[in-house]
């Protein structure tokens, strides 16, 4: 059975990723890529899903675990009656094929040791044949290859190898498993040791480049070091997590897949990255954006694959039980297809702060940003799926209205500020036009709040981001009022719904609930010291790093009522809000342009 989605902890080699369970199991991999098929899907499924578990024949939860620094290169320990052992794992950042390199290692006493690595390719559906070859084990089926290379004895048995062997205090066990094409020549051998240290090195010097000098640096940094590991490093895509079909609520249908790159995480991702001075990490996010949304404005996806691939078809994978019971397991997402015209606005916001940050001459892709605006002109006024991407009838959403609003206002702003060149005063009229519209009819004067959609009565976390993408200055009142309004009714247990599901505008076509949305809890963070509440800002922004795993990991949601995180793991947009709320609490200074930081009552 697979553990809790915040037992595990994350190896990555910039090109795919592996979960790690406390138990010593490797629950989730895809090979060769993040949205490959997994050889190990025991976390959507069972251990005949595959899965490889090195730790004390004994069993059981390690005693502790951590990262050496600031890298990926996890350690864990068990502290057995026999003595103490070490399970040291990591991924090689890639040479010419994926590998994932274990070593145990004796700390005291003799550890009887166990291992056990059942792969299963296509998402756990095809065993593949196993054999030995030149004193490795190989393991082939259709495309795939893996190949295990270690000193300890091995066996095979119930369709799964096998390894039973003790060390003592200093005595190394090393385990080589690597990917490969089927039809290609073998892979290079790998040294284990040397490939630890290598991988210790390279993240230690990329972690040197960070210029972040704000508060909560251990949090932001391991934050980072998340979002660097989602990076497809080919194309500098970045996925939203690791993982699909980890569900939103335990036992539901709410399950999606992530292993994606959304078009709205490009600005936060941007600010995140430029603000602890990775400027190559956000050119390169950069160049993927521009290559991704070429062609067509009408075709605009919110969401493409990691080489920037559109067709991402949805799938249901009926021979998984899906994690916990939560079906169904799905892979590619529908979502893809759908009409949400606040990516237009986070689009051009996104260009518009890499010109703002240095990223981009001022006319890269200036015709194809006018040939966005261009479109979203004729389209502003349509109703559409909104940024939660629901599945019931479209609405008038207000987020979509503004981060419209917003297209406008960066396109004026190329003109104003860089010297480039469009139809300026016509932009001028429809962002007024835009402006105009959302204050009359996506606010509630009664209640003071503006309002999830044209019409309704229900709140969305997303009216917090109206100051921060300049909507409206954060000492105006109605900022205010739907602070407040978030705050005393879209809250549970003090944390961030995105909605409430249900009727009218709020009504997503799933059944079941969800739990609290973690980037949200963010932005409230964000929104409370933008009025002027700091103390109440810090407290909410130091309970959500209390939701960090024991590796300080987050996954897309936590659920209050019974205390776990749910969802999709890591989630880049968790970790893109701690980075970026972490940076505007502490007043860190910012290789990100000044006018994106929240300003304070009083300071403006």
């Amino acid at each position: 059975m697979a553990g809790r989605i915040e037992d595990y902890a994350l190896l990555g080699d910039l090109q795919t990723a592996a979960l790690v369970g406390l138990d010593g199991s490797i629950d989730w991999l895809c090979f060769p890529h993040f949205d490959s098929g997994a050889c190990f899907a025991a976390l959507l499924g069972d251990e005949e899903n595959g899965h490889w578990r090195l730790a004390p024949a004994a069993g059981g939860r390690a005693t502790r675990r951590s990262y050496r620094g600031d890298t990926l290169v996890l350690e864990t320990v068990w502290e057995t009656p026999e003595g103490t052992v070490k399970v040291i794992d990591c991924m090689p950042p890639r040479d010419e094929a994926p590998d994932i390199v274990r070593v145990v290692e004796g700390v005291s006493g003799r550890v009887p040791m166990h291992s056990q690595l059942r792969l299963r390719f296509d998402y756990g559906r095809v065993t593949p044949w196993v054999r030995k070859v030149d004193g490795q084990i190989v393991a082939v089926a259709g495309p795939d290859s893996a190949w295990l290379s270690t000193p300890a004895p091995l066996e095979g048995r119930d369709f799964a190898t096998h390894s039973e062997f003790s060390v003592s205090a200093g005595e190394r066990v090393p385990f080589v498993l690597t990917w490969h094409p089927s039809w290609e020549r073998p892979p290079k051998p790998v040294d284990p040791y040397a490939a630890v240290e290598d991988t210790e090195a390279w993240w230690t010097d990329w972690m040197s480049h960070s210029t972040y000098d704000g508060g909560w640096q251990p949090e932001v940094r391991r934050s980072l070091a998340t979002l660097k590991a989602l990076t497809f490093q080919p194309t500098g895509g970045i996925v939203a997590a690791a993982t699909t079909s980890l569900p939103e609520q335990l036992g539901g249908p709410r399950n999606w897949d992530y292993r994606y790159c959304w078009l709205r995480d490009a600005a936060l991702t941007l600010q995140a990255l430029m603000g602890a001075g990775f400027k190559a990490e956000a050119g390169k996010w950069r160049d993927w954006l521009l290559r991704a949304i070429a062609g067509d404005p009408s075709e605009l996806q919110i969401m493409y694959g990691i080489t920037g691939a559109r067709r991402l078809p949805e799938l249901e994978l009926d021979w998984l039980a899906g994690y916990e019971g939560s079906r169904p397991v799905r892979v590619g997402n529908a979502a893809a297809d759908q009409l949400q015209l606040d990516v237009w606005g986070e689009t051009l916001d996104g260009l518009s702060f890499a010109r703002e940050a240095g990223l981009s001459r001022n006319d890269d892709a200036w015709r194809l940003q006018i040939n966005l605006l261009e479109f979203l002109e004729g389209n502003w006024r349509e109703p559409d799926n909104g940024l939660w991407e629901m599945r019931g009838d479209r609405q008038h959403f207000v987020h979509s209205k503004v981060m419209a609003w917003v297209a406008f206002d960066r396109m004026v702003s190329g003109v104003e500020h860089f010297g480039l060149h469009g139809p300026v005063d016509d932009w001028r009229r429809v962002r007024q036009e835009i402006r105009d519209e959302v204050l009359a009819k996506g606010f509630d004067a009664e209640r003071n709040t503006f309002t999830q959609a044209y019409g309704s009565h229900q709140l969305d976390a997303s009216l917090l981001l109206i100051p921060q993408v300049r909507f409206l200055p954060w000492d105006d009142p109605r900022v205010a009022g739907t602070v407040d309004a978030v705050q005393r009714d879209l809250t549970a247990e003090g944390f961030v719904l995105r909605y409430k599901p249900g009727s009218g505008s709020s009504d997503d076509g799933l059944p079941g609930d969800e739990g609290a949305f973690l980037v949200c809890s963010f932005w409230l963070a964000d929104a409370l010291h933008g009025i002027g509440r700091q103390e109440e800002a810090k407290t909410l922004f130091e309970r959500l790093l209390g939701l960090t795993n024991d590796v300080g990991l987050l996954a897309e949601e936590y659920d209050p009522r019974i205390g776990r995180q749910v969802g999709n793991t890591p989630q880049a947009f968790s970790h893109l809000g701690l980075v970026n709320a972490a940076r505007h609490l502490s007043g860190a200074r910012s290789a990100a342009p000044t006018l994106r930081q929240p300003r304070v009552r009083g300071r403006h």
